[in-house]
């Protein structure tokens, strides 16, 4: 067999494995996809039920609920920061079946969360199987008329 028959046969065989790859991939989710943002992700909740999402909010002040026994978390994430005091619309309940939580992981958190819209014993409820929590930045703007330097 020459050189040439080698390569054809190798890049044929490349060419059907990613082939394959594609198209039995099409429907699942991507690796990759950025978030929506929580009254982005109510609006549509419906139609992603049992779907893979995520989102991006704030954790309600004094939501965090941990169950030891049961190896859970439960919170509350809203749309806007706690201290913003502007009626956040209305919050939704997230359960992380770990206790492992983000060390950055506490009331008024901005958090990013993954998993699956299910339906609840009293209502709708998101079933997370990651948290991201964002840093807090470190720099603040100085108060106006500040002469610092």
């Amino acid at each position: 067999m020459t050189k040439g028959v080698q390569i054809a046969i190798g890049a044929t065989v490349i060419a059907g494995l990613l082939g394959w790859y594609g198209a039995t991939n099409l429907d699942a989710a991507p690796a990759f996809t950025y978030y929506k943002t929580l009254e982005d992700f109510q609006a549509n909740a419906d139609a992603s039920r049992g779907a893979r999402s995520r989102f991006h909010g704030y954790v309600a002040a004094n939501s965090i609920r941990r169950d030891v026994e049961a190896m859970r978390v439960r919170f509350l994430v809203q749309n806007d920061p706690p201290h913003a005091d502007d009626g956040s619309g209305t919050p939704i309940e997230v359960i992380l079946e770990s206790l492992e939580t983000p060390d950055l992981f506490k009331d008024g958190a901005e958090v990013v969360v993954e998993g699956r819209m299910v339906a609840g014993s009293a209502g709708p409820v998101f079933e997370a199987d990651k948290i991201m929590a964002k840093c807090p930045s470190k720099f603040e703007a100085a108060p106006m008329g500040s002469t610092e330097s």
